[in-house]
């Protein structure tokens, strides 16, 4: 089994989750909150299919309606409205704990857009926004019936892309495209643009990859919830159909489970 240490920067001291009953230890060295009986209970209620158009949550400007739930469910590919409501879980996560790198996430539909129209097609998208002021900024990407990630670090100077497939040949596009972005968008906003000399681009090798067709939304999730606290990506295929109910019940709540 594996437990996390985790160090508590007020105190100064070092503490475990070694007999916190909410995590469940794993044999391959992930640990992961339990799902208790009465949580899957609510979670299979969640995925009935009818009423359709029954609202089960509200939050960050969206609704998540029955029907949207049910792509939540196993061998379901997963919608705009699951992905754009489990990033806004994740940014408020982050409002809520100091010690978590500061983020920012765009909507499913905001890459598209940008890379075929350009910065002035979006430039309103941030009137209200600083993204020089995140720590990492989170660009879900939509290409042909196939979710992957994209991520803006700038502590790092880094940009970098993230497929569970690992078989898209735009993806040295996108990062350009969103390097033309960040430069346009830093000349709009601040006046000049990017020192680019130390930035890199990089296409992340090594990652968990899917072993269906169907999870792809479900891994570029995960990825970027690992990413939300800089913690290693250490899950798998295995994982899934575990995943896949802690977001219904986390969708569910409007706030992530305790990692």
């Amino acid at each position: 089994a594996c437990w996390l240490l985790i160090y508590d920067k007020e105190r100064g001291t070092f503490k475990t989750n070694r007999r916190d009953r909410r995590f469940l230890p794993s044999v391959d060295g992930l640990v992961l909150p339990k799902l208790t009986g009465p949580m899957l209970e609510e979670i299979e209620i969640a995925l009935r299919p009818t009423p359709a158009h029954e609202a089960l949550a509200k939050g960050f400007g969206l609704t998540i309606n029955r029907s949207d739930m049910s792509t939540l469910a196993e061998n379901q590919w997963l919608n705009d409205e699951v992905i754009n409501f489990y990033m806004n879980l994740l940014v408020e996560r982050t409002k809520q704990n100091s010690y978590l790198p500061k983020l920012y996430a765009f909507n499913t539909f905001f890459f598209t857009k940008m890379a075929a129209e350009g910065h002035s097609a979006v430039r309103r998208w941030t009137r209200k926004v600083d993204l020089f002021f995140y720590d990492i900024v989170l660009v879900p990407l939509h290409f042909t019936m196939h979710w992957c990630l994209a991520t803006v670090d700038f502590r790092k100077k880094h940009i970098a892309y993230y497929d569970s497939m690992d078989s898209n040949r735009e993806r040295h596009n996108c990062l350009h495209k969103l390097q033309l972005y960040l430069e346009a968008e830093s000349q709009d906003k601040r006046g000049h643009g990017l020192d680019w000399e130390p930035w890199k681009q990089q296409v992340i090798s090594d990652l968990p990859q899917q072993h269906n067709g169907s999870d792809c939304g479900m891994f570029t999730c995960q990825y970027t919830e690992c990413m939300s606290r800089d913690a290693m990506i250490s899950f798998g295929q295995q994982h899934m159909p575990y995943f896949r109910k802690r977001v219904v019940y986390e969708i569910l709540h409007g706030q992530l489970l305790p990692v």
